[in-house]
């Protein structure tokens, strides 16, 4: 779509959710981007994302358990 200068159709105004700062620490990764686990409870991961709903965003966190790859909470 590039090469042939087409664009996808976007409609309403674009809203900024997140407003990065470089100097600021990143967190540790403490599992070494190894997100494989041998066993079902041996390692979870969390994650948060926001979703657009008629009356503004909702923001959702959940902990995956990374063996079964199924939300925990």
């Amino acid at each position: 779509m590039r090469q042939m200068g087409l664009k996808g159709v976007v409609r309403g105004k674009s809203i900024r959710t997140t407003v990065s700062d470089a100097s600021a620490p990143c967190p540790r990764d403490r599992v070494n981007r190894q997100f494989k686990a041998p066993r079902p409870n041996a390692l979870w991961v969390s994650d948060f994302t926001y979703v657009a709903t008629w009356s503004g965003f909702v923001y959702v966190a959940f902990v995956v358990d990374a063996f079964a790859r199924r939300i925990v909470g």
